[in-house]
């Protein structure tokens, strides 16, 4: 299949920044790809611009060399066919669960077929998070946060899902339950996901590919593919294996 079959595709994309002391270059010459259906991670030390990349296929950057393609055609801008999860929730203090699951909805309103308020439901359902619809997010845990900002990106129906550092701020019980719950929705909508993360284990019990960066400016130095079945026994030599050899990639750098 050649990259433009591809669902996502990131071609040579190069970032620079203006910074006080002169340019700064984020990215150089970014290139991998990403099937539709497919978990796709994207891991790298820190400063390594994979947020960058994130914020690029986003829509929310332009690249400063090189483009982004969605089903062939080039991002220049946000659009309903990537919802985004960010590792700060940006929740609406002001509204309830359901309100904030709507408001992507009051932009382009409910897939085909259902009214907003079916569609709130859905997807509060799918989360596991019926219950908390009339709550303020004040009164949510962390994890319950997330799921409503999974929830809202969701609303919509995207293919796509994007998603940046979305557990990075969660105590280590309550990331190994988004993981599972993550992974269940992912069956369960078959959705395309770009993953950011800079944890490894994460990376590789969620993804079907990691694509691995190089420090700053940052650069693909690989894409593993992660041929384990699901679900994943993160104690397993298999798993600590593959983990290992992501892992090997920042200990060559550090050295």
């Amino acid at each position: 299949m050649s990259t433009d079959d591809r669902h996502i595709v990131v071609d040579g994309v190069s970032k620079t920044y203006s910074g006080e002391s002169g340019p700064v270059r984020a990215l150089e010459g970014v290139t991998f790809g990403v099937e539709r259906g497919e978990f796709v991670s994207v891991v790298g030390p820190s400063g390594s611009g994979k947020s960058t990349v994130f914020r690029i296929v986003a829509g929310l950057e332009d690249a400063t060399e090189g483009e982004v393609r969605v089903d062939g055609r080039p991002v220049d801008g946000p659009g309903p066919d990537r919802g985004m999860v960010f590792q700060d929730d940006a929740l609406f203090p002001w509204r309830t669960v359901a309100k904030n699951v709507a408001y992507g909805l009051e932009e382009v309103g409910p897939p085909e077929g259902v009214t907003v308020e079916e569609r709130i439901e859905d997807c509060l359902d799918l989360v596991g998070l019926t219950d908390k619809a009339e709550a303020y997010p004040k009164e949510l845990s962390g994890g319950q946060r997330q799921r409503v900002g999974i929830a809202r990106a969701l609303a919509v129906d995207p293919p796509i899902l994007l998603m940046d550092e979305p557990f990075g701020s969660v105590d280590a019980r309550t990331k190994a339950s988004l993981h599972r719950e993550l992974l269940d929705i992912w069956t369960q909508t078959r959705k395309t996901i770009c993953f950011v993360t800079h944890d490894i284990e994460e990376a590789v019990y969620l993804s079907d590919r990691i694509v691995v960066f190089s420090g700053a400016p940052g650069t693909v130095r690989d894409v593993v593919t992660v041929d384990l079945p699901r679900p994943r026994d993160r104690t397993g030599d298999d798993f600590t294996e593959v983990k290992r050899a992501v892992l090997a990639y920042f200990e060559d750098e550090d050295g």
